[in-house]
């Protein structure tokens, strides 16, 4: 999985999301007010920053996992299932 934070920065995620904490607030008060439902999502920003950091340093292509398929399927010890894979696709648009 790859996650792409190019259009912002981590700096920017945290003050993105100190602006969506007070809007919410604001929300919520005046949600409040006129006796609908609301919920407010509140986050820690140094915890949502280590897991930008972590999820941005973490590779792209996990390169054991592909070599070791890539082993599997040349010395053909690599056996797909005609069944199992028919049934997860049936499985998931079901």
């Amino acid at each position: 999985m790859r996650v792409d934070l190019s259009n912002s920065s981590a700096g920017e995620l945290s003050s993105e999301l100190s602006t969506q904490q007070v809007s919410a607030q604001n929300t919520a008060q005046s949600g409040k007010a006129s006796g609908e439902d609301h919920a407010t999502f509140t986050s820690d920003s140094a915890s949502v920053n280590s897991l930008v950091s972590a999820a941005l340093s973490s590779p792209e292509i996990r390169q054991d996992k592909v070599d070791s398929l890539r082993l599997s399927v040349s010395s053909g010890q690599y056996e797909l299932d005609p069944a199992k894979i028919a049934s997860s696709m049936v499985d998931q648009y079901a």
